[in-house]
Parts: C-alpha cells; structure tokens; sequence
C-alpha cells in the first residue's frame, strides 16, 4: 500500500464541500482564503482552486505559493518528468495565458489527468482533464519545509488573523515566570522550558537545564512566532475555523494544550470527545452561530479551570483570561458583522444606482407610458362587483320607494320565483367579484373623468 503525502490527505478531507447558492457563504471555503493569506475575501464565488491546494499544502506542513493564482505553483517546488500521486499539476485554462486551473494528480488515462481539486464544479472534487490542458507537474522541493521545522513558522508572516490571535495571547502571558506552584515550569512568553526544549531538539535534563533557561529567558520574537504557528495555530486548526472562533480556540489551545483545547471544543459544541477536529467536529460547530459557540465554550473553560488543583492560586486570573478572550471574540464578531453590512450596502447601492438609471431610461423620450402607482375606478373589479351586487339585490326593494319598478313585467310574465333566482344568481356573482377584486388589489384608486352619451 502506498503511503499518500500529507497535504493529499488533507485535500480529501474536504472532498464534497461545496459552493452555497445564494448570499451564504460555505465557511469552509472561506477558511481556505483565510489560511493562505488573504482573510479579506468573504465570499466562495472567488475562483478558489489555487486557495485550496495552498491550504492543503500548508496543512501538510508545506509552504504554499500563498497566492490565488494557479499559475503560480509553475514556479512552486520542482518540475516531475513523470507522474506521481500528489504531484501539484497546472493546467492552462482557455485563451487567457494568466488563468489557469490547479489540483493534485490523482492519475491519468492515455488522454486526460484526473485530479483532486477545489473549484472543481463548484465543489472539491474528483474530476478528469484534457493532457493537452496540462502546463507542468510540480512536487515540493526540500526547501519547502516541513511542519516540524522551524522555519514553518514564517508562513504566517502576513497572515492578519493569527497576528491578531498572537497579540492578545502574549498579553494573556506576559514575560518570564519561573512558579514553583506553576506546573509548567519556568515560562517566557507563553512557552514552558520543555516545549522550547522540544523545538530545539534538545533533551530537557540536568546537563541541559540552565542553558536552555538562559535561552528561553531571551527567545527573540520570530522564534515566538513559529514556535506558535507551528505547535500550536496549525496543530489546534485554528485557520479552518471562523476568525472571532479562532481566536478564542487559539488561546486555549496554549493553555490547555491542543488536544485538551479540542477536547473543551467537542464539549462546548456537543459532539463526540475524542480531541481530533474531524468532520463530525466540523458539522457540530457549523449547527451553531458563532456567538453560541463561543458562550458555550467560554463555559465549558471556566468549569475546567475550577475543577484544576492549582485554582485556589491562579483561578482568578484564569478566568479573567477567558473573559477578556471572550470579550475580544465578540468584537471580532461585530467588527465581521459590520464589514459585512458595509458590503452589502455598497452592492445595494450598485443595484440602486442600476435600478435608477433603468428608470431613467424608460422616461426618456417623447411619449412615455406613465408608471403610476394608481389606476382608474373603472379599472377595478372591486367596484363593479359592489355595482353588481347592488343592482341585483338592493334597487329592487328601494326601486319602489323612488318609483322604479324593475320586476312589473317581468313579474308577469317570468314569475316571481325566476326574478328571485335572477336577484341571487346576480348577488352571488358580485359578491365573489368583490372578494376576487379585493384579494388581487395591490393598488389605490384615483378619480377620472367619464363621459357617457345616452
């Protein structure tokens, strides 16, 4: 069996997640913006193919191009004579020399590639394409990186979220602290000895101790960066995740670590706990609005905390953190939710500004077709149907009163009992008239003059 690469792995993970019709967005498309650099993108109709694999690559552990180009990842890693499972392949799209298509090969016939890919009908799928299309294979070259290494970090260098994300978690952990009744030990910024031990590569123990103090006590600021993006932005999936969500999961997952940070998610948004974010993970939190989200997991902390031995000495400042973490997700959620009003008053002025100039050319011009928002009383069959209504069943019992006998002959000659029939069949008729012309009225009646010769 043939180990498939990471990044591939994570490419059918998100098979099946598609384009939402409409003005909804799929947050899942959205999150492969975010995660290659460009969170200021907020609908999936953008062409997303070279979002997706840049995305996938980087959950892989990869640097990507981090650009929306497919023709970008011509230049990305090293050209492949032959095919492989995984390869990146571009592919030409149309006349146009700068559009193109990407995707990961998943195999070939003597005509068509067949590739994995975003964008592909709308949809992460699996789709077959003309070789004749194909521009180049490409596969990562040894300076693309790795997830365990230390210049992984760097990706995030431009990414404005996880900026954001990393500001308020510094804050949260102010400098160097070395409590006895602290179980992590001797912590700068954040980082505990053993984990900085860890990135380095270096054994914690007596030998190592009081060097890789001295180190941590003066870790410079690109080390904090990666040490963060690495172990513990990318691991806790806080680039899939909606940003004010993010930021909340970012800073717990460092204080309570990754997997136990998941763990707290899964209970907050009721699903299973077992501290991996897969599908089922995924679907919970999609069933919830972001604020309800946060509220849950917001609680679901503060009853971790409480339940820790060492409360009794950090609880207090425990869960000031949680509620200042939660303060600023909820500003996160009204600062989106105003971009969002703003975007979409500016597409609503557009159509305004469309639907007025469209008027405008419908009043141009020597005779025009007055649009009126009222109509003429004869034009309703509202009216006539009272008029029937009223001949029918009231003129004949006032007739009289005025001098008006409409039923002398025909009395005689039909009968009562027809002149009886002909008033109800009459009434029954305009008064159906009348409901009917009520139910289809969508417009006030005005006054016009009628002319009538007798």
């Amino acid at each position: 069996m043939i180990e498939q690469p990471p990044w591939l792995a994570a490419a059918w993970a998100e098979l099946g997640q598609r384009e939402v019709r409409g003005s909804a967005d799929n947050a899942r498309i959205r999150a492969f913006f975010r995660e290659v650099g460009h969170p200021a993108i907020l609908h999936d109709e953008v062409a997303w193919c070279a979002a997706f694999v840049g995305a996938c690559l980087e959950r892989g552990g990869l640097a990507s191009t981090r650009s929306l180009m497919a023709r970008s990842y011509l230049r990305w890693g090293e050209a492949l004579s032959d095919s492989r499972i995984g390869a990146v392949a571009v592919l030409s799209r149309g006349s146009d020399p700068a559009a193109g298509h990407v995707g990961f090969l998943m195999g070939e016939t003597p005509t068509h590639v067949v590739l994995l890919g975003g964008n592909q009908g709308d949809a992460v799928s699996v789709a077959a394409y003309p070789k004749t299309r194909l521009l180049g294979l490409r596969w990562p070259s040894a300076v693309s990186g790795n997830a365990g290494s230390k210049e992984a970090g760097t990706r995030a260098a431009g990414d404005a979220l996880f900026d954001e994300a990393l500001a308020h978690v510094l804050e949260m952990e102010g400098g160097y602290t070395d409590d006895p009744h602290d179980p992590g030990g001797p912590t700068n910024r954040g980082i505990t000895l053993a984990t900085y031990a860890a990135w380095q590569g270096v054994q914690l123990n007596a030998a190592t101790r009081l060097g890789l103090k001295a180190e941590l006590r003066r870790i410079g600021a690109d080390a904090v960066r990666d040490i963060y993006f690495a172990r513990y932005w990318r691991p806790a999936h806080c680039n899939e995740m909606a940003s004010a969500l993010a930021l909340f999961h970012f800073d717990a997952a460092v204080n309570h670590g990754v997997t136990g940070a998941m763990r707290l998610l899964q209970r907050a948004v009721g699903t299973d706990v077992d501290g991996e974010i897969g599908p089922n993970t995924r679907a919970a939190i999609g069933r919830l609005s972001v604020e309800q989200c946060l509220e849950r997991y917001a609680e679901v902390r503060r009853a971790r905390y409480r339940a820790l031995p060492h409360f009794w000495r950090f609880g207090r400042g425990w869960l000031r953190r949680v509620d200042t973490t939660l303060t600023r997700a909820r500003q996160v959620v009204r600062a989106g939710t105003v971009a969002q009003q703003t975007t979409d008053q500016v597409q609503e002025k557009g159509t305004s500004s469309m639907n007025e100039s469209v008027r405008t050319q419908k009043q141009s011009g020597a005779v025009l077709q007055q649009e009126s928002t009222t109509k003429w009383w004869g034009q309703s069959i509202t009216i006539w149907g009272a008029m029937i209504t009223a001949l029918s069943t009231v003129l004949p019992a006032i007739g009289p009163a005025f001098g008006v006998d409409i039923t002398g002959d025909l009395v005689r000659e039909a009968g009562e009992g027809i002149v009886q029939t002909v008033q109800a069949v009459g009434g029954l008729i305009g008064t159906l008239m009348t409901i009917y012309g009520r139910m289809r009225a969508s417009t006030g009646l005005t006054q016009r003059s009628v002319q009538m010769k007798l």
